[in-house]
């Protein structure tokens, strides 16, 4: 087994979306290959109602699958063809937008006013490219939660973890979506397949990853030779990038840590991309707007 070393270490970016929800972007609207298969991941967290109330009102989605995952308040959703909902804390919404929808997104805070959530965009490859729209929407119940004999509480969105499968199945890239804590002061080491791209963003407290015995083995963003100390820790809203490798290891800092951790198998396809719709090619992306304009875009109706 090799440790996968750090390759980036990076603070999620303050960014403005929709109608001026307030939120950081650990990654996104870049070269994403070192992510493929995912596109996106945005941290909406905030407690004044008024940098997320007006929410993601109406807008298109074509050629990505959207997850969204809460922690506190709601997020009530509705789309082109009917369909409503909300979900709450613990709950996952897994869109997979296939051909084309319209759709909007509307955040609510808890009592106290605090929102919390992550969305997250998967590619879909070429062949899935025009699927049709489907939704896995499950329920905090319903996503397993294990914990280790040294105390570290897993959740299963997505994916296998020590044999147990997570509620969302049939996803292209065959990603896996894991909700990890780990006490403070325990070292945890975590297997992710070698032939995935694996990232990890925490959320709550700190931690060290890498393999803490070596640190002239973990290089970081911007580290020289002569570099010889431990990468800094991964606090909040901090998107760690691993290396190749077949496991991970974090040493949890004093308040413990808490963190997503996400893999998935590239795709390895060409990625044409204007906002919410990424196609392959710049004609198929001059197409689906075009389709927008003329009011052909939507490919499944109610």
């Amino acid at each position: 087994m090799s440790i996968r070393p750090i390759k980036r270490l990076v603070k999620a970016k303050p960014t403005i979306e929709g109608a001026g929800v307030h939120l950081r972007r650990a990654f996104g609207f870049g070269n994403t290959s070192d992510f493929d298969p995912f596109l996106l991941l945005d941290d909406f967290r905030n407690d004044r109602s008024e940098y997320y109330v007006a929410g993601f009102p109406w807008h298109p989605h074509r050629g990505i699958e959207t997850i969204t995952y809460v922690l506190a308040g709601t997020v009530e959703h509705g789309d082109s063809i009917g369909n409503s909902g909300a979900i709450g804390p613990g709950d996952v919404q897994w869109m997979t937008a296939g051909s084309g929808i319209m759709h909007q997104e509307m955040p609510k805070g808890d009592h106290d006013g605090l929102m919390h959530g992550f969305q997250l965009w998967a590619n879909l490859p070429s062949k899935l490219k025009m699927t049709t729209l489907r939704y896995q929407e499950v329920k905090a119940n319903d996503i397993l939660l294990i914990t280790d004999s040294d105390g570290t509480q897993v959740r299963i969105v997505c994916g296998r973890y020590k044999g147990t499968s997570g509620p969302v199945d049939g996803i292209a890239a065959e990603p896996v979506y894991l909700d990890i804590t780990v006490p403070r002061g325990k070292r945890k080491t975590l297997a992710v397949e070698s032939t995935r791209h694996a990232f990890a963003y925490v959320f709550h407290g700190s931690g060290k990853f890498c393999n803490v015995s070596e640190p002239l083995s973990v290089p970081t963003e911007g580290a020289g030779w002569w570099d010889t100390s431990h990468p800094v820790d991964a606090d909040n809203r901090s998107l760690v990038l691993f290396d190749s490798g077949d496991e991970i290891t974090v040493q949890a800092g004093d308040d413990g840590v808490r963190f997503l951790l996400i893999s998935g198998k590239p795709l390895n396809e060409p990625v044409a991309w204007y906002g919410p719709i990424v196609m392959n090619t710049q004609e198929e992306l001059r197409q689906a707007f075009e389709e927008l304009q003329q009011g052909t875009f939507l490919k499944t109706r109610n």
